[in-house]
Parts: C-alpha cells; sequence; structure tokens
C-alpha cells in the first residue's frame, strides 16, 4: 500500500495505527494529518529508535495493510 492512500483515508487509518503503534496518543495521530514525516517523527519520539528504523518500520507495516 503507498502512503497517498493513508493520508487520504486518514481517518479510517487510525485504528490501525493504534493497533500498531500503542504509545501514540489519539491527540499524536490527530495532529500529525496523514504526513508520514511526523508519523516517522512521533514513532521515533515515542519508541527512541533511530530515523532509519522508523521508517523500516513504517514500511514494514504498510506491506501487512495490502
Amino acid at each position: 500500500m503507498d502512503w497517498n492512500r493513508i493520508e487520504g483515508n486518514w481517518k479510517q487509518f487510525k485504528g490501525k495505527i493504534k493497533e500498531q503503534w500503542g504509545n501514540l496518543t489519539d491527540d499524536d495521530i490527530d495532529r500529525m494529518e496523514g504526513s508520514r514525516e511526523q508519523f516517522e517523527g512521533k514513532i521515533q519520539e515515542k519508541y527512541g529508535i533511530g530515523k532509519d528504523q522508523a521508517k523500516r518500520n513504517v514500511d514494514d507495516w504498510l506491506k501487512t495493510l495490502q
């Protein structure tokens, strides 16, 4: 799945995001408004991982949505 689809249907994907990344609050998710860059940054912050690892985690998650 590509990020454009998620960005366009952000409200529908909020539940799936919460399932995968439970440390993200509803406010965190709402503030991202579909921005992958902000999404990866918030994952870095909440999980204490590097930028490259956050990107890989998001890429892996996107593959599970297909």
